[in-house]
């Protein structure tokens, strides 16, 4: 309606104005209706819910399986003896336990990537030559255990978790000096805060090249806050982070500068330190060798596991929800708070064992870090082996000798 209209016939105009606000509110309604719709469904999609649970390939994929290809499997549900399921509120945990009732007992925690299958040698030697009875279990999110999708996976849902897989055993495994554990990599920083909050429990504690205090470099700054800020999608870095793990691992990592000396790589001097990258350094728990390092020997256990944790890329739904919490929220750096907790431990009670070519963890800057922080030499054992991060299958028999030294068993 003109201006002239208006001033002709007002009431029509007051009439024209009132049908264009009525007309234009549901408008606008409906579009801010849509556009919260959308970024709802555009949120759902780019940030996942997870389900509190995720079931395992015990669950969703094995059962599918012919005898033939289950027999191709590297990891089987029937890898070691004694294999039960155990049902808790947080899903079901893969336990196996064996070895003489009357034995002393001795419990393994894997690391971040791998399932329990890369501590298996250890175990049956304890069983096969000391007469100990073992116990293993697929940490949240591993092997055949289920993922945990409503919560961080932290110190305190592990400790958890080996709190469950005690008390599912028929035999006593609590009371004061209960058992021994022994914790590798991820493993271990989580067996510090076992150890710290129940040090009548543990009778010996052994941690293989464990996490804790590994230095922020290691795992970069930058990657480190892409994994936090929740900036990045969920989603999206799932999808990279899953593209990562798949790689070969000499392709997969960003090393620090070779030392000028010596010339020839040796598990005293390794040229191969990984930096800046928390992806790689986890990897490292089932590495394949280095075309480039001589000294590198790939043996049929590292094989065998690095082929897993490819398949638990593609069938395990819980795998990748679960390592990209633990970069954010497991015991991996900045520990120190409980690591200081073992220096009130009984003297000789807590061990530790790394390896002098760790690609992640170096020896002479974790002694600094870690040694006076537990009480020093006088308070822990300190053995430093040959290999590499993944020296528990590399160099099993030495890590056997100082468990024999360490339980004295």
């Amino acid at each position: 309606m003109s201006f002239i209209d208006q001033l002709l016939w007002p009431a029509a105009a007051t009439a024209d104005s009132s049908t264009t606000t009525n007309n234009t509110f549901p408008i606008a309604a409906t579009s801010v209706v849509a556009t919260v719709a959308a970024l709802s469904v555009l949120r759902r999609a780019l940030w996942p819910v997870h389900p509190k649970t995720i079931p395992s390939p015990l669950h969703t994929v094995i059962p599918k399986l012919s005898k033939a290809e289950l027999d191709r499997l590297e990891y089987k549900p029937d890898a070691f003896p004694g294999a039960r399921d155990v049902e808790t509120p947080y899903g079901s945990i893969r336990v196996y336990e064996w070895g003489p009732e009357s034995g002393e007992k001795v419990l393994f925690v894997h690391g971040i990537t791998t399932s329990c299958q890369s501590l298996g040698p250890l175990a049956h030697a304890l069983v096969n030559e000391k007469g100990c009875r073992v116990m293993l279990f697929d940490l949240f999110g591993r092997g055949f255990s289920d993922g945990v999708g409503d919560l961080p996976h932290d110190a305190r849902l592990y400790t958890t978790q080996i709190l469950l897989a005690l008390a599912s055993s028929p035999l006593a495994w609590t009371g004061t000096n209960g058992f021994n554990l022994i914790g590798y990599s991820l493993g271990g920083g989580i067996s510090v805060h076992f150890a710290a909050a129940f040090p009548h429990l543990v009778s010996h504690l052994v941690l293989l090249a464990p996490a804790g205090l590994i230095r922020v470099e290691t795992f970069g700054v930058v990657n480190r806050f892409i994994f936090t800020a929740g900036l990045v999608p969920e989603r999206l870095l799932a999808f990279l982070t899953k593209k990562k793990l798949q790689k070969p691992i000499a392709a997969n990592t960003r090393r620090a500068p070779s030392p000028p000396q010596p010339s020839t790589p040796t598990e005293e001097h390794p040229q191969h330190r990984i930096t800046n990258d928390p992806i790689a350094a986890s990897l490292t728990e089932a590495a394949d060798p280095l075309p480039s390092d001589p000294t590198a020997r790939l043996v049929p256990l590292n094989t065998q596991v690095l082929s897993y944790v490819r398949w638990m890329l593609n069938h395990h739904e819980g795998f990748i929800p679960a390592f990209m919490s633990c970069i954010r929220d497991a015991p991996l750096i900045n520990q120190h708070k409980a690591w200081a907790k073992l220096a009130e431990r009984k003297p000789k009670t807590t061990s530790v064992v790394i390896a002098r070519a760790d690609e992640i963890i170096d020896p002479k800057e974790f002694e600094q870090d870690a040694l006076p922080l537990i009480g020093g030499r006088e308070n822990v054992n300190w053995v430093v082996l040959g290999g590499g991060h993944d020296f528990v299958m590399t160099h099993t028999g030495d890590v056997f000798k100082a468990l024999e030294r360490f339980l004295d068993l």
